[in-house]
């Protein structure tokens, strides 16, 4: 099995918001690692103990099915060709991916103790920070943005008022009898 690179670009469309938080899919991970899903999961079992249900999860049917354009999407590029089976009508999936937040990706160095993974786990690692740091600019500028409307918001409503007394003003104008133009005599 060809293992995946482990570079930001090829990390952050992995990432999935599941149950409020950032995840990475086993299969997902077993790829960047190099190894099958089946092995993986295989060290996550024997190590259960260092897994609590905020470090990682298995995903409901529900969540698979809605995650499933995704997850496909996500892994056309890479080498997951083995973990992702294409099922025929009336079949389903034998088990459900677990899901790793950011947490029980780092506990995977631990169990995992290749130089791959510790190279793997460095790169998601910042992915993931970087994957913050977007997000809190965002927020920032949210924000920022929130803070020009409200200013201009106020600065405008004068002159949304001056425009509303020049149509009344007009309103009135036009309802008065209009004097005709020119000389009477």
């Amino acid at each position: 099995m060809v293992a995946m690179a482990p570079k930001p670009e090829n990390l952050a469309p992995l990432i999935m918001w599941v149950r409020g938080e950032k995840v990475l899919l086993s299969q997902h991970l077993a790829a960047l690692y190099g190894v099958s899903a089946k092995i993986l999961n295989q060290a996550v079992k024997r190590n259960h103990e260092r897994f609590p249900a905020d470090f990682m999860f298995q995903l409901s049917a529900e969540e698979y099915e809605s995650l499933r354009p995704r997850i496909m999407a996500s892994t056309r590029g890479a080498s997951l060709r083995s973990q992702n089976v294409t099922l025929k009508r009336g079949q389903h999936l034998k088990y459900l991916p677990y899901a790793f937040t950011e947490q029980g990706i780092a506990m995977l160095s631990a169990v995992l103790r290749s130089p791959r993974a510790v190279q793997v786990n460095i790169a998601i690692m910042r992915t993931f920070v970087q994957l913050r740091r977007l997000m809190d600019s965002n927020r920032e500028l949210a924000r920022k943005i929130e803070a020009m409307e409200k200013k201009y918001d106020e600065q405008f409503a004068v002159v949304f008022d001056a425009i509303k007394r020049l149509i009344a003003d007009d309103d009135a104008r036009k309802s008065e009898p209009r004097r005709r133009i020119g000389f009477t005599s």
